[in-house]
């Protein structure tokens, strides 16, 4: 477990408006087109995103800043999970997320790394259009 992952990514819209997507089941879902989504709004709640693909636990969340979870992928093995962070900083109108995502199998890292972008990045720009 030693592959990392860093991305930034930059969206039309407020950090309040980011965080909400990435912490809101109905939210996450909608960008998602539809995919069933539960996510807790607490530390130490748990989330499944994708129709349970995606699982994990919150870590720490600090509203409209930061998102960090224990996160993994349904067919990893049992007890597995790497470790994701979503940074959020206002620029202007705009909000940089900066995207950091370790400690995963290292040889799925180029799979990951653009999972990012089509199931994660594209789907919340998309959303914000």
């Amino acid at each position: 477990m030693s592959g990392t992952i860093r991305q930034e990514v930059t969206f039309t819209a407020d950090p309040a408006r980011i965080y909400e997507i990435l912490t809101s089941s109905e939210q996450f879902s909608k960008a998602s087109g539809g995919a069933p989504t539960e996510i807790s709004t607490e530390e130490g709640g748990t989330f499944s995103c994708f129709g349970g693909m995606i699982l994990g636990r919150n870590i720490e969340l600090v509203p409209n800043k930061r998102v960090v979870q224990a996160w993994r992928v349904a067919n990893w093995p049992e007890g597995v999970y790497s470790l994701v962070k979503f940074e959020l900083q206002e620029k202007g109108s705009e909000t940089l997320l900066v995207f950091d995502h370790s400690a995963f199998p290292e040889e799925q890292g180029e799979h990951l790394a653009a999972g990012w972008h089509t199931n994660y990045w594209e789907p919340i720009a998309k959303l914000l259009a």
